[in-house]
Order: C-alpha cells, then structure tokens, then sequence
C-alpha cells in the first residue's frame, strides 16, 4: 500500500519526504499512518532499486528536505501496482481508494479495466453476503429464543454491509460511465 502512495504521489510532481508522509497520513487516516520509521527505509529501498531519485542531487542531507522524483523504472512500478489486482485481495477496496484518484494516469482501457475489476469485485462481495445471509437463515434454530436475536442481529448487520457495497458498486458505476463517456467524441464530431 505504502508504494502504491509513494509512486502515486511521485507520478505528479517530486516531493519531500514530510510531504510525502503528510499527504499519506491524509489519504489513509484517521487512524493508519506512515511513520518516519516506514517512510524512510521504503524510499531508501524505492531509491536502490532505482525506482526513484533525488531531486535535488546525491547529497546526503537531512532526510526531511530530501526531495525525490519518479524514475523511468519507478513509471513502469507505478503502473504494475496500480494494475494488479490479485495481490491483497482482502484488502482491494481499500487499495482501489488509493488507486482512484491516479486513474487519469493509465491508458483508458487501463481505467475501465480496473473499474470493471472493481465492479466485479463488488458484485461478488454482494452475492457472498446474499449467500451467507441465507444460509444463516436455514442453519440457525429460530425456534430457540436465544438463538432468534443472534440470527436477527447477524442478518442486520449483513443487510447493512451489503448496503455499503451497494454504494460502492454504484459508485465505481458511475466512475466507469464516467470514463466511457469521455471516450466518446462529442456529437458534432460523430
């Protein structure tokens, strides 16, 4: 996650490393945050595997005014973080948060690649909670009173995720009509 931020974030303009942890602590906050302990050893290793560089040359001053910008190497990093799809899948929608706001940086077919994933992504969360839901009906007694409030409790608050990823399914909806839309040439063009 703390690459896909750094490479991200470098793919708009160079940055220093308080800056970098500042806008991180912002997108992953309130209570997730980037250490100096995390920040510093990931753009050192981001720095020897040649995915960034300092901006402002080689010298060795204070971490805190190191400004680093994105290599050719880190582009091609960035762009593999941003397409992957199947790595943290427990944790993909937190990830898409992360992606979207970089989506303008990847080819079209990229974008609608990605939210279709996304979309998919959703509906299949969607139909697990359905499933569950139901299968919570049949295996639990309705019979035994105690039984009863755990069952009307579960299936309460498997409605209400399912309503949350009824938003976020609309959500990437519209993102993806969005994107379709600005592929289309206007009608005078047609």
């Amino acid at each position: 996650m703390y690459e896909l931020i750094v490479l991200s974030l470098l793919m708009r303009f160079p940055l220093h490393g308080y800056l970098i942890a500042q806008i991180a602590n912002d997108m992953i906050g309130p209570w997730a945050k980037l250490s100096n302990g995390t920040l510093y050893p990931l753009l050192n290793r981001l720095e020897k595997q040649e995915l960034i560089v300092r901006a402002n040359g080689a010298g060795d001053g204070e971490q805190s005014v190191r400004t680093f910008m994105i290599t050719e190497a880190g582009r091609k990093r960035f762009y593999q973080v941003m397409m992957d799809t199947t790595s943290n899948i427990g944790d993909y929608q937190r990830l898409f948060h992360l992606k979207v706001p970089y989506l303008d940086l990847l080819a079209q077919k990229d974008r609608l690649h990605l939210l279709n994933h996304y979309m998919n992504y959703c509906q299949a969360c969607l139909l697990h909670i359905k499933t569950q839901s139901e299968n919570l009906l049949h295996e639990i007694d309705a019979t035994n009173t105690h039984n009863l409030h755990f069952r009307e409790t579960a299936i309460q608050t498997m409605d209400h995720m399912a309503a949350l990823w009824r938003v976020e399914l609309e959500w990437a909806t519209r993102l993806h009509a969005s994107q379709e839309a600005a592929a289309e040439p206007p009608a005078s063009e047609a």
